[in-house]
């Protein structure tokens, strides 16, 4: 059951990157990403009081969000703190870079999962795991080439360790969640509701110094349908993800890697939409990644 989950939580993603590019393309991106996640946060603070005032009621649909310890908000505001660095990074990415870059260089991040699931929670791959995510990692030098031709330096371009960057953050926060719902066991809704809580005040924080004082850059921000759409996609995208991060045979890293499987619609669909270089190219490197997401489920 967890591997449909993750393949839901997957579409969602998909949907995500692509509302994402056209957010920030030619946007200021600390506005976006706090707009982004404030919609998804005004989306579920409906929980958060019906938890409050109606506690039978959420119970008995299954989305109360209890009280937590001092101490488990700081693991949530850990979580909070890589993720709003990762986010940051990846949206600054992917501003100035083609989106069929981007997604893929973020499909390597199952391979830090990978790396981090085998040494810290003792997962242990068998040889077909192994070759699927070798053929992810080669397919990723192959769109590092395709990128080349569209004047793109992965050596000198500072988008790339950017986008790099985040991945590697995304990865260690994927790593953290296995531990936040199967050892401090978080519900998803709880998870969600003050993980996003801590990342609006910390891009708040970012935002006074950057943002709110300059009058130009306020001007520069454009507010766009998309913006929400992103929040609002993220949210479901986690939620299925923490549901099948519950099951206690779930692994993370299978999970992190089915979650690959949005490259579907980032790539093909998004090429399309932004009218991106070199699409049929990038479908090659795109099979590579879905044949070695394919060898992990199929182990």
């Amino acid at each position: 059951m967890w591997m449909y989950l993750g393949l839901l939580a997957a579409f969602f993603l998909g949907l995500h990157n692509l509302c994402k590019k056209h957010a920030v393309q030619g946007n200021e991106v600390f506005p976006v990403l706090l707009g982004t996640i404030g919609s998804g946060f005004i989306f579920i603070l409906p929980v958060f009081f019906s938890s409050i005032f109606l506690p039978e009621y959420s119970k008995s649909n299954g989305f109360y969000i209890p009280t937590i310890p001092l101490e488990v908000h700081g693991f949530i505001f850990i979580k909070s703190a890589i993720m709003a660095g990762s986010w940051i990074l990846a949206y600054q990415a992917l501003k100035h870079l083609p989106i069929t870059i981007v997604t893929p260089i973020r499909s390597a991040g199952p391979f830090f999962t990978f790396i981090g699931a085998i040494f810290i929670y003792n997962e242990r791959p068998n040889l077909l795991q192994w070759l699927g995510f070798f053929v992810i990692i080669f397919s990723m030098i192959l769109y590092s080439r395709v990128g080349m031709k569209e004047g793109i330096n992965f050596r000198k371009n500072k988008w790339i360790f950017a986008i790099v960057g985040a991945t590697f953050l995304g990865a260690s926060s994927g790593l953290y969640d296995k531990f936040l719902v199967q050892y401090v066991e978080l519900n998803p809704q709880t998870l969600i509701f003050w993980f996003s809580f801590y990342v609006i005040l910390i891009l708040l924080v970012i935002l006074s110094f950057s943002w709110f004082p300059n009058a130009d850059k306020r001007k520069a921000f454009k507010w766009r349908w998309s913006i929400p759409a992103v929040g609002i996609f993220l949210l479901a995208a986690d939620f299925f993800y923490f549901k099948a991060l519950q099951d206690p045979d779930a692994l993370i890293m299978l999970l992190s890697a089915i979650k690959r499987s949005q490259l579907l619609i980032a790539v093909v669909i998004g090429g399309f939409i932004f009218k991106e270089q070199n699409k049929r190219k990038k479908l090659v490197p795109l099979a590579g990644v879905l044949l070695g997401v394919f060898l992990i489920l199929y182990s």
